[in-house]
């Protein structure tokens, strides 16, 4: 979630396929010779300048090299015709050496462009008319030869074009590793204020899990004290734009509140810290530590939960090893005691590593036990598969995890789980969207739709809180859909979530008004 802007800006983290169902096989990738220097461009043909796509592997009937536009100085590049069930994925395997550090960059032109690494991190451009370059970097794991570094467009948004890829760091030995994987993954955002970075990994395509109906379903922390159908939205902790209030200010219809958000403990890896913003404590009068938990008690009061929010669209942590786990376990404990916090929401915007973030929230919930809620906010894009890195999160910690929350805005068109692509901003999104996950492993408790609270809360991707209720009435109960009807309905389904409670409070609590009243008439 946004700070510190005017409008919820948010990042649409794509998240993005090592290799989609319609990719071509990596056999045959390119292997960097252990002869390259280390100071040289471990990629074979980055510039395209043989004139052919040597070196490279491409989706089946999409890539091309053109002489126009090409990055300056240079005479080919890369053409991806992405289509409606193509995103134009080109890879290349190089070997690399383990332990170490690696630059990964390159030019672009087009709408939603990216670079990464498989099994890493990306970064990518939601639309660059001119030549923008993205550039990140990443470290290898401690067995790690080899990387396959992928560049693509996104489905249904156009010919994207790519020219001076460019690896550098110590060359390997030319040997592949059986898994290439990145570990401890940092990206670096491209000099362009309108590129943003995100986690690698997902798959695009719909997935083709066999459908499953939960009828009622229960939340995966079955004590959480939670209504069966919730209405949870996120408290600023700082000042956009949006009304300022008190933690008590929240209204008692919003049954989860997320407190947003804490930040790394830059002394204490894999740690956060929060602590009251002084623009917030400013704008209310004066706000205190003290006051802020005595409001949480205020709401425990009414029957609300508090949880607290982990990162929004500029957090940077990172839980990258096992002791950045631990330490991020007994970080968010000891804030749960410190303040009387419910559980942890987690939004990380710029990658996570499944293995540990799954660890950490595991080790949390040994230590707080079966009350603990946990719920996910991911972008549109982190659950357009269950290969993506926030769906196999959601699924290896399923029998903890409480609800997941997808942020359907700010996204661009998307995949239903049909295969068809959908217009973000209507019902037909949400509910194509939400039956990915609804058929992809999570029980329909586990499932809520995260929407904008405003037309200003968020750059795109806002609907009447009318057409939130529609979509709720669709997947609960089969009644009010648009052309897609998803084949079972979901009575058990998890709730919404807004961006933010303080943006409904600017839009006269339209969002809770509408929804939340909606949620409570259901069965």
């Amino acid at each position: 979630m946004a700070r510190n802007q005017p409008t919820h800006d948010k990042r649409v983290r794509a998240a993005l396929a090592v290799a989609t169902a319609a990719a071509v096989a990596v056999a045959g990738a390119f292997f960097a010779t252990q002869a390259q220097a280390a100071s040289g461009n471990l990629l074979t043909n980055g510039s395209f300048a043989t004139g052919s796509l040597s070196g490279w592997t491409c989706d089946a009937g999409t890539a091309s090299v053109v002489t126009s536009p090409v990055y300056s100085g240079d005479t080919y590049a890369l053409a991806g015709a992405a289509n409606n069930s193509d995103d134009a994925q080109c890879t290349q395997t190089v070997s690399v050496q383990p332990n170490s550090t690696y630059s990964l960059s390159g030019e672009f032109e087009g709408d939603y462009v990216f670079l990464g690494v498989s099994g890493g991190s990306d970064t990518w451009t939601p639309a660059a008319s001119s030549w923008q370059q993205l550039s990140m970097s990443f470290t290898t794991s401690s067995s790690q030869t080899s990387v396959t570094i992928y560049t693509h467009g996104w489905y249904a948004e156009g010919t994207y074009y790519a020219d001076n890829l460019t690896l550098t760091g110590a060359a390997g030995g030319g040997s592949t590793s059986s898994s290439p994987s990145a570990s401890a993954t940092t990206t670096t955002a491209s000099p362009s204020p309108t590129a943003t970075t995100a986690s690698a990994s997902a798959s695009p395509t719909a997935t083709t899990a066999s459908p499953t109906a939960s009828s009622t379903g229960s939340s995966g922390s079955g004590g959480s004290g939670l209504p069966k159908h919730v209405l949870a939205g996120y408290w600023q902790d700082f000042t956009n734009g949006a009304e300022s209030m008190s933690l008590a200010g929240v209204p008692s219809g919003y049954n989860l509140v997320d407190v947003a958000f804490a930040t790394a403990d830059s002394a204490n890896d894999g740690g956060v810290t929060f602590s009251i913003d002084s623009g917030l404590s400013t704008a209310l009068g004066g706000y205190t530590a003290a006051q802020f938990t005595a409001d949480v008690a205020t709401l425990h009061s009414r029957g609300q939960k508090v949880i607290l929010s982990i990162g929004g669209q500029n957090g940077t942590i990172s839980i990258g090893s096992s002791s950045a786990a631990t330490n991020f376990a007994n970080s968010v404990y000891s804030l749960m005691k410190q303040y009387g916090f419910d559980g942890v929401d987690i939004d990380l915007e710029n990658g996570l590593n499944v293995t540990y973030t799954a660890q950490a929230l595991q080790d949390l919930s040994s230590l707080d036990g079966s009350s603990l809620i946990i719920t996910l906010a991911p972008q549109t894009i982190d659950m357009q598969s269950t290969s993506s890195d926030y769906f196999q999160l959601a699924l290896d910690i399923k029998s903890i995890l409480t609800i997941s929350y997808t942020q359907y805005y700010n996204s661009g068109s998307m995949n239903g789980c049909d295969g068809n692509v959908y217009s973000e901003g209507t019902e037909n999104f949400l509910t194509a969207l939400a039956c990915t996950q609804l058929q992809g492993g999570l029980s329909a408790s586990q499932v809520g739709l995260g929407l904008p609270a405003s037309s200003s809360a968020a750059g795109s991707g806002y609907v009447s809180p009318s057409v939130v209720t529609a979509a709720l009435g669709c997947l609960a109960k089969g009644t009010g859909c648009g052309s897609f009807v998803p084949s079972t309905t979901y009575p058990g389904i998890g709730g919404a979530m807004d961006w933010s409670i303080n943006w409904d409070a600017s839009n006269g609590y339209s969002f809770l008004n509408t929804v939340g009243a909606y949620l409570s008439s259901l069965p």
